[in-house]
């Protein structure tokens, strides 16, 4: 019961930096502004977005309520908090503000702590659901290869 609590806070949680990112945006996607950057030959359909990130928020509640269940600490909050603010303030960096390579190292640093969830909480008891943060680390490789590509083409 307690894995099923804790998925539900964290579904909430990462639906909700979801949101609070679109929020600052500010119809980011659709701007003036980012139509006419020069955008990877390989950046994928609006729609794509939403279904990737609905999928990597659903199985990284999976994963945070068994590491959670088993592993509760002030460090793994510290370090789920630093991801959380990260994964927003991209949002707003980026879209909002224009800072593309500010933007870029926020990426690559939330990628970093999406790789170190991967590397140190995936011991024995958690050694197959940390794969559960695979679509998430393949996801933010790709996104921080569409930002990269915008510092270095625009």
């Amino acid at each position: 019961m307690k894995k099923i609590y804790w998925f539900l806070i964290f579904l909430l949680i990462n639906f909700g930096g979801l949101a609070l990112g679109s929020y600052l945006m500010n119809n980011g996607p659709t701007s003036v502004w980012y139509t006419s950057l020069n955008q990877a030959p390989w950046t994928p359909e609006g729609w794509v977005f939403g279904t990737a990130w609905s999928i990597i928020m659903i199985c990284f509640a999976i994963y945070l309520a068994f590491l959670f269940y088993i592993r509760k600490s002030k460090f793994v909050i510290t370090i789920y908090s630093i991801a959380v603010l990260l994964n927003v303030s991209w949002n707003y960096i980026f879209f909002n503000q224009h800072l593309t390579q500010s933007a870029l190292a926020i990426i690559i640093a939330l990628t970093l702590v999406i790789i170190y969830f991967f590397i140190s909480f995936g011991d024995e008891k958690l050694s197959k659901l940390k794969y559960l943060l695979l679509p998430y680390i393949i996801w933010l490789c790709v996104a921080t290869s569409l930002n990269g590509y915008i510092v270095f083409n625009n």
